[in-house]
């Protein structure tokens, strides 16, 4: 919508591509490197192809992650030995691309991200518990807590539907608009 309205670039998260996804979800303990390798070295080359390459044209980027994103999967499903090697190569891939101006973050509770999974109908997602999920919001929550380097932007969108409701949208492209401070800033949407 961002980028129908404004003629920025946009970068959407490729991960259907990722082969080893659907037997990572079978198998975690077996595929997790393999499934977080390939995530990260995927995301890497869209990441390096899209912001390193400038565009006249457009004068900002709407990104649906954030690189960060690699690393914080790979901490939930990886073992300590195998995740401090990830965390290695994560670090020099990571060193070629700039701060975010503003890092937001869409949160839903966990029963309304699982009705999504639901309606999405992936098969290979069906086995996808909310332990899971929870995990992996607190690992979101406890990077952003260490983030003073630039803002943070938490919206709680649990009864907000920005795709479908003009106002919604309207209201969220304005709280995305507005100057921040480095740091974390929560704002719950309620309608």
């Amino acid at each position: 919508m961002l980028r129908d309205e404004y003629n920025c670039r946009l970068i959407l998260e490729e991960f259907a591509d990722n082969p080893f996804l659907p037997l990572f979800y079978k198998e975690p303990d077996r595929f997790a490197f393999t499934v977080e390798l390939f995530f990260m070295t995927e995301r890497h080359k869209q990441l390096q192809r899209s912001l390193l390459n400038q565009d006249l044209f457009r004068e900002f980027t709407v990104a649906d992650y954030a690189f960060i994103k690699t690393l914080l999967f790979a901490r939930k499903n990886l073992p300590e030995d195998e995740f401090r090697l990830f965390q290695k190569m994560f670090q020099v891939l990571n060193q070629s691309f700039p701060k975010p101006d503003i890092l937001v973050y869409f949160h839903r509770n966990v029963e309304i991200l699982l009705a999504n999974i639901s309606k999405r109908g992936r098969a290979y997602e069906k086995d996808i518990t909310p332990e899971y999920l929870t995990q992996i919001q607190n690992s979101y929550f406890e990077y952003f807590r260490n983030i003073l380097s630039f803002p943070i932007l938490i919206i709680d969108l649990n009864q907000i539907d920005f795709k479908t409701n003009k106002d919604h949208y309207e209201h969220v492209k304005y709280l995305i608009s507005k100057p921040y401070q480095p740091g974390v800033h929560r704002i719950s949407l309620v309608v």
